[in-house]
Parts: structure tokens; C-alpha cells; sequence
């Protein structure tokens, strides 16, 4: 009798094809399908020959050949091809089988997927999965959520293929019920547009005011990287830097200066806005490759419109270690602004997120994995009811430190007509943060004027609220309050 396989895949693009080899190489036989059968054939007679890795030519032959219960991991493109495949899937399942969704789903349609697929009996688990094609392959960082009556089920395949952290510790623990997972995977990507946006503003800022060529620039990433600032996104940009073309020139200079995104960025903003977080940052990285996009409009723009021709600082060294202070500081904010929404979203939805685990969960195998998420999660575990990172004693010294280098990249930016987005948003977040009195006064005042929204004051108590008839000309009956 042939031995049934630990678990199924359908989808064998990129990320599908290497967490199948990387399911293999720990021990799991896995049986893969594919709508398009010839890729199925392709893999089994190309990557996955000789290993513990069976072609599936339907669904059928599929479910048939899975130990119960049945595990099938689902990685195709994120929205209506999901639920096809959920419905195609259903009819040929049991009781207690498992359907795992590992692409990037708006957490939204996992909570509604969770509910219906619990509806029919089974169970379902929603799971964000990092590290593009190397991770996917060596060990990706990996979150899942959905019904946590699965975890039990999935978890010794998930850890057995997720990054490990020093200690051993895998990069993958359970996140929480319904879209939680998926919640937690669209912010990881959305502090990854956050920290590209700010790493572009500093090549941008060594190109165009400092005039720096990309060999130089390598050096400087190169030396960044083996401190403080030490991450994948700072060792990729590096090795970018120093990529030759065929003819022996930067690679870097040749590529068009417009920036793709697919949609994680913006729901991440999105939901911000319906929570309430001053997610400013990571938006401003959104819009940064929105304006990338209208690369026509700016050309025509550049010959029209008119800015202050940039000089290059004094001391040149100085600036790059402001330079440096400036990108550390924005990248904390970034993340204060990240785990702000995470907490929220866990008070709105009601999961129980570990923030500490999160951090834990990002150390390996993800995108943004960086030297600084071990201090996040010891300031989660020093204090679980943190309430912004910039709280916590090491993230507070860390950026009154960078604060006056900071000012001056933003200033001098500025002054120079290098657009600084993503950097100045931070510092405009910090400033505001640590306000004690903020104009709003003056704005609430303007919508009690025009609208009757009343107001509060500060020699009354809070959640007392007053209208005052402003013109002499208006009555006395107020609008009602809620805050969207």
C-alpha cells in the first residue's frame, strides 16, 4: 500500500514549489497539485525528483493520498481564486480536516473564511508566511491564525520549517483566532514598505546632496549593516549597490524609478485609519510608490517646476552618521506605529496577541527581520501593558540619542528639495507624541463654529461637552458626538 503524505500543497509557483522541497528536507512527505497539471509533472521530474514528493493530477487523487486529517495548504494568488478553491476543496473533505490558506489574504476574508469552512465541519487556518523564495525554502518567518483547534494539528510542520532564532526557538507560534494571523502578516508587510521608503530616502539623500556614486554608497550600507542598523533590508540594499550590469556599470542606476506594490501596504493604512492610528509613516511609504508610479507626470513636472539646487554639507562624514542616526530613529517609529495598530486591532477584534512573540516570530526568515526586534520583545516581556514602543526605556534613549542628527537630515532635506517622506512623518510622529497641548483645540473650536460638533473643556471634567453659539446668529441645539 503507498504511504499517505503529511501534508498537500496547491499552487506551485514560487513560494509554493520551495516550502514543498522545505516541508521535504525536514521529514514531511508531501503530495502537491497544481491547476495547470504540467506543472505538477515539471516539478515532480525536475526539483522534487527522488524525494518524498507525490504529483497529484486532482483534487481527488489529492485528498486521497493525505493522512487524516487532512492537511491541504492552499498558495494561490489572494481573493476570488481562494474561495474557488475552498468550495472545490469541501465536498471531498471530513470532519476535522484542516485547509490552510498561506498567501497574502486580507484578514477580513479569513475571519469570513474561518467561519464558513467551521460552518461545514472543518477547519481552517489563515497563516502569513515571510521570507520570499530563499525563506520559503531555508525557513520563512510564519503566522498563523483561524481555528485553534487546528494548531495542535499543523504546528509540528510549521515549526519544523520556520526560521530558527539563535537559541533554537522557530520563528512561528500560534497568533490568534479567525484573521489574526493574516492581521499580523499585512502589518509585517506594511513596516516593510515603511523601511524600504526609508532606505530609499537615504540613497537618495547620499545620491542627489551628497553625490555619491553607488560603489560609495555600498561601503557605507556594508558598514551600517554590522551595527545597530543590521538587517535584511540593509544587507540586500548593500549587495544591490555593489551589483554590477553586463557592461560593468551599476546595476541600481539602469532600473526605472517606479515601484510596484500589491495592495498589503494599503490595507495596512486602510485599517489604520478605521482604528484610528496615526499609522503615518508606513502611509507616506504607500504614497511613495503611488507618486513613483506617475513617472510621465514627473518628468513633465521636473521641466516645469522649479526647487533649490542642493549643496552638499561641509563635512560629508558627519552627515552620514546623522544620516545613520536619522534612518535608526524613523525605523523605531515605524514599528511603534506597526505594534500601536497590532494593540488596538487586538482590543477591537479581541485576540489575545503576544507582542513579545510577535517580535520573536519576525527575528528569522522575514523581510524585516532586524537586529532591534530582540529589545521589542524584552520590552514586551518587562511590560506586557506598553502602551507605544517609544515608552520603553531602551527605544527612548535610542532616539533622544538620534534626535539632534535626526532634526538635521529632515532640515537640511528639506532645505535642499530631497524628499525626505517617510523620514519627516516619523519626526513630525515623535513631535506630536510628546506634545503635552496639540492645536486641536483650536480645530474643535472651528467644527463646533460651523457645525455645532461642541467641544470640552479643560477646567471641566472629560466627557462633558459644550456648544457655544458663535455668531449670536445660531440656537443652542449642539450636534450629536461619535467619532468615527
Amino acid at each position: 500500500m503507498k504511504e499517505l503524505s503529511d501534508i498537500g500543497l496547491i499552487g506551485l509557483a514560487v513560494m509554493g514549489e520551495n516550502l514543498v522541497l522545505n516541508m521535504e528536507s525536514k521529514g514531511f512527505r508531501v503530495t502537491v497539485f497544481n491547476r495547470t497539471i504540467s506543472k505538477v509533472d515539471d516539478f515532480i521530474n525536475g526539483r522534487a525528483k527522488g524525494k518524498n514528493i507525490t504529483g497529484a493530477h486532482s483534487i481527488e487523487e489529492l485528498i486521497s493520498s493525505l493522512k487524516r486529517p487532512r492537511k491541504i495548504m492552499i498558495m494561490v494568488k489572494a481573493g476570488k481564486a481562494v474561495d474557488e478553491m475552498i468550495e472545490t476543496l469541501l465536498p471531498h473533505l471530513e470532519k476535522g480536516d484542516i485547509i490552510i490558506d498561506g498567501g497574502n489574504t486580507h484578514f477580513p476574508d479569513t475571519n469570513r473564511r474561518t467561519a464558513y469552512v467551521e460552518s461545514k465541519g472543518m477547519l481552517y487556518i489563515g497563516t502569513g508566511v515571510s521570507g520570499g523564495e530563499e525563506g520559503a525554502l531555508l525557513g520563512p518567518s510564519i503566522m498563523p491564525g483561524g481555528s485553534k483547534a487546528a494548531w495542535p494539528e499543523v504546528k509540528p510542520v510549521f515549526q519544523a520549517i520556520a526560521a530558527k532564532v539563535e537559541d533554537g526557538t522557530p520563528c512561528c507560534d500560534w497568533v490568534g483566532e479567525n484573521g489574526a494571523g493574516h492581521f499580523v502578516k499585512m502589518v509585517h508587510n506594511g513596516i516593510e514598505y515603511g523601511d524600504m521608503q526609508l532606505i530609499c530616502e537615504a540613497y537618495q539623500i547620499m545620491r542627489d546632496l551628497l553625490g555619491m556614486k553607488p560603489d560609495e554608497m555600498h561601503l557605507v550600507f556594508r558598514e551600517w549593516n554590522e551595527g545597530e542598523l543590521n538587517s535584511y533590508l540593509i544587507e540586500i540594499t548593500r549587495d544591490i549597490l555593489a551589483y554590477k550590469d553586463t557592461d560593468g556599470q551599476p546595476l541600481v542606476d539602469k532600473i526605472l524609478d517606479t515601484a510596484g506594490q500589491k495592495g498589503t501596504g494599503k490595507w495596512t493604512g486602510v485599517t489604520a485609519l478605521d482604528l484610528g492610528i496615526p499609522l503615518t509613516l508606513i502611509v507616506e511609504a504607500v504614497f511613495g510608490r503611488c507618486l513613483s508610479a506617475i513617472k510621465d507626470e514627473r518628468v513633465t513636472a521636473s521641466k516645469i517646476l522649479s526647487g533649490p539646487k542642493p549643496v552638499s554639507p561641509d563635512d560629508r562624514d558627519m552627515f552620514i552618521r546623522d544620516l545613520k542616526e536619522a534612518l535608526y530613529a524613523s525605523k523605531i517609529v515605524s514599528y511603534a506605529q506597526g505594534y500601536a495598530l497590532m494593540m488596538e486591532a487586538g482590543r477591537e477584534y479581541k485576540w489575545d496577541l503576544n507582542y513579545g512573540g510577535i517580535a520573536l516570530m519576525w527575528r528569522g526568515g522575514c523581510i524585516i527581520r532586524s537586529a532591534f526586534l530582540g529589545k521589542i520583545k524584552e520590552a514586551f516581556d518587562k511590560n506586557p501593558a506598553l502602551n507605544n514602543l517609544l515608552l520603553d526605556p531602551f527605544f527612548k534613549e535610542k532616539v533622544q540619542k538620534a534626535q539632534t542628527g535626526w532634526r538635521n537630515v529632515v532640515a537640511t532635506a528639506v532645505k535642499n528639495g530631497i524628499p525626505v517622506p517617510a523620514m519627516a512623518s516619523a519626526l513630525n510622529y515623535y513631535d506630536g507624541y510628546r506634545c503635552e497641548r496639540l492645536p486641536a483645540n483650536l480645530l474643535q473650536a472651528q467644527r463646533d463654529y460651523f457645525g455645532a460638533h461642541t467641544y470640552e473643556r479643560t477646567d471641566r471634567p472629560r466627557g462633558e461637552f459644550f456648544h457655544t453659539n458663535w455668531t449670536g446668529r445660531g440656537g443652542t441645539t449642539a450636534s450629536t458626538t461619535y467619532n468615527v
